[in-house]
């Protein structure tokens, strides 16, 4: 059957507007460390700071939890591990990180997650995976040893490296966990009805380790300061919670829903991009010319072995595709 004009200019649009979300999303979630250091930086511990985000977000998005409210008789395991895994532990793990390194290094780092995947896929799993993911991997690999100028004795503070590193294994852990997601027969849930409870079992978690009761409020009423300008803290707070959470995750959710994974995967690559220049400008961070360089090849490499395509007639391996899965990767950076 021929093709409507009207249908070609109407898929077009969609996907122009699902490129438009996308870039806000990278642009919100890019964000979200440069707001977070200065308060840190303030007083505020980094749990506490990822309490304060998570609780602030789950309580906006509390009505969707509300309108699926059947979703956890349904899908227990699976908010559990986003809840545990891709709110909770990406977060306190990436926040923590940002305290010792550079935003941009321990952005870089987290992005090794789709590299540390594929290496799960072929050696636990003990499933193919194509050429071009492992070529994703050793590239993803290559850049990192740039960006930690290996060369230098590994300059950056070690425990900051590895709570980036654990970020990125948290990441791991809820895609492998939700491999099965879609199983046989098996209704997909509704992306933002996941991001709902997830936002609140993180919460809930939080709570307990990061005990906000004991956080100095009085951070709150000051200033923070990016780059010697003064800034209220609660205004850090409020664009971490509303824009670079609650606004990031829906722009995610609705662009993923418009374009390929292939093509929100490219863009989700931006997110770092956008992180190191923000902490740039912003913060004062500059990397040096070999940490940029390698930034890109970690970059690529992550895309690559994000986006590969499996080997004809093998199975799927965890890693390529599936827009619940690539919503569990845009769910960390941040």
């Amino acid at each position: 059957m021929p093709v409507r004009t009207s249908e070609i200019g109407h898929g077009s649009r969609g996907k122009g507007m699902g490129l438009g979300l996308a870039l806000v999303s990278a642009l919100a979630f890019g964000g979200s460390g440069v707001a977070a250091k200065p308060l840190i930086e303030a007083g505020l511990d980094p749990l506490h700071v990822v309490w304060l985000r998570v609780a602030g977000a789950a309580v906006v998005m509390l009505p969707l939890a509300v309108k699926h409210r059947a979703l956890p008789r349904r899908r227990p395991a699976l908010l559990a591990g986003f809840g545990l895994l891709a709110v909770a532990g990406v977060q306190a793990c990436y926040f923590a990180a940002l305290s010792r390194i550079p935003v941009g290094v321990a952005l870089l780092v987290e992005y090794l997650a789709p590299a540390l995947v594929l290496g799960w896929v072929r050696f636990v799993q003990r499933r193919p995976v194509t050429r071009a993911a492992a070529l994703g991997v050793v590239l993803a690999a290559g850049g990192l040893a740039c960006v930690v100028e290996v060369w230098s004795g590994l300059s950056f503070d070690a425990l900051g490296l590895l709570l980036a590193l654990g970020a990125a294994c948290c990441q791991v852990g809820y895609f492998v966990l939700s491999d099965p997601g879609a199983g046989a027969g098996d209704e997909t849930p509704d992306p933002l009805g996941v991001i709902a409870y997830g936002l609140l079992v993180g919460a809930a978690v939080l709570t307990v380790v990061a005990r906000p009761w004991t956080m100095d409020w009085s951070v709150l009423a000051g200033s923070a300061h990016l780059k010697g300008t003064a800034v209220p803290a609660v205004a850090l707070l409020a664009w971490i919670v509303l824009i670079a959470t609650v606004v990031a995750y829906i722009t995610g959710v609705l662009s993923v829903r418009r374009l390929s994974p292939q093509v929100a995967g490219v863009v989700a690559c931006l997110e770092a991009v956008i992180a190191t220049v923000l902490a740039w400008v912003l913060l004062g961070e500059r990397l040096s010319v070999p940490q940029v360089a390698g930034g890109a090849v970690v970059l690529v490499g992550a895309f690559i072995a994000q986006s590969s395509a499996p080997a004809k007639g093998t199975p799927e391996p965890v890693a390529s595709g599936g827009a619940e899965r690539e919503l569990s990767a845009r769910g960390t950076a941040a």
